[in-house]
């Protein structure tokens, strides 16, 4: 480790003069402050710079195929999907115009696909036949306090009928008891049948618990007069007999207040060969900004997000099942704000690095720790640093999975705070008692830090903002290599598009990467001017494919059971010194819950390599992977495709 280390300090100084050497240990701001732009241009293109430092490139698409890209997934066909919705502008959701594109790296094409929803905000994984399975979405955007004509909020309805649920209709009136005022509903309701309780020593009925709906309801007419102050109970009109007894309303204020964003149940399986959505079963909860994580069994967990009345989804997390292509309930709740970053372990458990994206009470569901989610314990994982500063952070299991240590990246305070996090964070699950330390800091309190692993099993840390959505100018054009072997970062090359709120990275199988996005809330310094959505893809070169040469791999795709082995074909493979297996990600707002580097054991005989894939099916879920073999200078071959069945 320490002799790679000093190879590549030595690299650093045969470059040449002390000026040369200096510029290719900084980067592009430093190089401004000595020189022309042309100069800066000339020194960052120069081989022993790019050998070092690696290289950033702007791809920028044809105007007709530019959209603002939400989300992004590697396809098993090498081509990335990117997916926008609405794009984060009202007007496209008002007028129904939903983008995707599938961009192909190698053929540098675009294309355009139809999009059936607004899949805005929505949750993706890999599924293991190689779809990309998409759940929630928008169904209307926020409402700031001003922009709210008409009073409104959450109406919980209650049925005391043991007998029967009942369905209220979008149009529904409820009127206080109290108040007098009348609300009506914006969409249907089901509002289950009441549970009969029994004295569990005596067996004696003790009393009916009421079945619970809940349903979005405003005033009839715009004004402040029609709003209210305290909680009522609210008669529902156009019910007869007993229904008018068993079912009514109950409301807390019911106000002028700012309208969360609302979330869809619409849920799709992306094909990449036909390259088109497919509609299965929609969830039973509507979630914006959920997050979907494989578990031991394939089936894939949908968690938290906002529901079709704007409220946090409370605690029902449910699981979709590829083989009925279904959705069910788990009987256990359990709260997290929205895009929790959760992952599965080796023990079939899930970690929750205590990091999300967004919404929710400061309160609940923001501990770090281990969730059982078949008895639904949950053991909290003690030692976090900036333990306030988690939302906007970035969760990465480190390479190789087999070390199941994670890495937790800056992060900032709840909501639109100005807090933000130097900080890494790293946690050892297979310790006998794991517990958070810090690894080695960024330079600045960063928010939304993006974190791909690499083939050469370091880490690229980039971007993100010292502040909410990078008000005040304060996006980070620094790029940083990890090395989980040292502990320790090495800067690279500056981007040279800063990235913060609605951006994320992509590993491409030719060992390059991929950067989509960023949303920035203001254009100037002074946040006076509107921010526009970065539109550019941005490829970053690392310093390892400019090298003199790189292993070559043939043989895939190929089908290799859990436990089973394959063989391809490598002229170098009497030098290969790692093979991984990277799953493709599937990213979106700091959160990638699907990216892990698998490391294989390997044998070498002539130019044949015949690798075996862990039996683990929790080390490795089923699916699609790329295939990357390492020489011993660290540089990876192109991928070949694995399917893990």
């Amino acid at each position: 480790m320490k002799d790679r280390a000093g190879r590549r300090r030595a690299r650093r100084f045969a470059i040449g003069t002390a000026v040369v050497v200096a510029l290719a240990g900084m980067n592009g701001p430093w190089l401004y402050r000595f020189g022309t732009e042309k100069y800066h241009q000339y020194k960052i293109n120069e081989p022993a710079y790019k050998a070092a430092n690696g290289k950033w490139e702007i791809v920028d698409f044809p105007e007709e195929y530019r959209q603002n890209t939400i989300h992004a997934a590697l396809l098993r066909t090498g081509k990335v999907l990117m997916v926008a919705g609405s794009g984060n502008n009202q007007d496209n959701s008002d007028d129904k115009q939903y983008d995707t594109r599938i961009w192909d790296p190698v053929k540098g094409t675009v294309k355009k696909v139809p999009t059936p929803t607004d899949l805005f905000c929505t949750g993706h994984t890999q599924l293991a036949n190689g779809n990309l399975l998409i759940a929630g979405g928008t169904k209307r955007y926020e409402k700031l306090k001003g922009d709210v004509t008409k009073a409104g909020g959450l109406m919980v309805v209650h049925n005391e009928n043991p007998d029967k649920p009942i369905t209220l209709p979008a149009g529904t009136r409820f009127t206080g008891r109290e108040n007098g005022k009348t609300f009506v509903s914006k969409d249907p309701v089901l509002v289950p049948r009441a549970e009969k309780v029994f004295d569990k020593a005596t067996g004696e009925f003790l009393r009916n618990d009421p079945g619970l709906g809940r349903i979005y309801v405003e005033a009839q007419r715009s004004g402040s007069e029609y709003e209210t102050g305290t909680e009522d109970n609210y008669r529902i009109q156009g019910l007869s007999g007993a229904d008018t007894r068993n079912t009514y309303g109950i409301a807390q204020k019911l106000a002028l207040d700012k309208k969360d964003f609302q979330g869809i149940r619409d849920a799709f399986e992306f094909d990449p060969v036909a390259e088109k959505y497919i509609k299965v079963d929609p969830m039973h909860e509507a979630r914006w900004y959920p997050t979907l994580t494989t578990l031991s069994d394939g089936k894939i967990l949908s968690v938290s997000g906002l529901d079709d009345i704007g409220q946090l989804v409370p605690g029902k997390n449910e699981v979709y099942d590829p083989a009925t292509k279904e959705w069910t309930y788990t009987d256990k709740v359990r709260q997290f704000p929205t895009y929790p970053a959760l992952f599965l372990m080796q023990n079939g458990k899930v970690f929750y690095s205590g990091a999300n994206a967004g919404y929710g009470p400061d309160d609940v569901g923001r501990d770090p720790g281990v969730w059982d989610v078949e008895t639904n314990k949950f053991s909290k994982i003690p030692g976090m640093s900036d333990k306030n500063m988690l939302e906007t952070a970035n969760t990465v299991l480190l390479p190789p999975a087999q070390d199941e240590k994670y890495m937790v990246i800056g992060g900032g305070g709840v909501g639109e705070s100005k807090l933000s996090s130097e900080k890494t964070r790293i946690v050892d699950l297979k310790a006998d008692d794991p517990s958070f330390v810090d690894g080695p800091s960024l330079e600045k309190g960063t928010r939304y830090p993006q974190a791909s692993v690499l083939p050469d099993d370091s880490v690229l840390v980039s971007g993100g903002s010292e502040d909410y959505r990078g008000r005040g100018d304060s996006d980070i054009l620094q790029a940083r290599l990890y090395h989980p072997d040292t502990n320790a970062f090495e800067r690279v090359a500056d981007p040279l598009v800063g990235r913060n709120y609605h951006s994320g990275s992509i590993l491409l199988p030719d060992g390059r990467l991929m950067f989509f996005g960023s949303d920035s809330l203001y254009a100037d310094k002074a946040n006076t001017k509107p921010g526009r959505f970065e539109q550019r893809i941005e490829i970053y070169t690392p310093p390892y494919l400019y090298r003199d040469s790189r292993p070559d791999l043939a043989g895939g795709p190929q089908t290799i059971e859990r436990g089973g082995s394959g063989t391809f074909t490598s002229r170098a493979a009497s030098a290969v010194k790692k093979v991984r297996l990277i799953r493709p990600s599937a990213s979106t707002h700091v959160t990638d819950v699907d990216q892990r580097s698998v490391a294989l054991d390997f044998t070498a005989d002539g130019d044949k390599l015949t690798v075996t894939v862990p039996e683990s099916e929790n080390l490795v879920p089923s699916g699609w992977y790329m295939m990357f073999v390492t020489d011993g200078q660290g540089t990876p071959s192109k991928a070949e495709w694995v399917h893990v069945p």
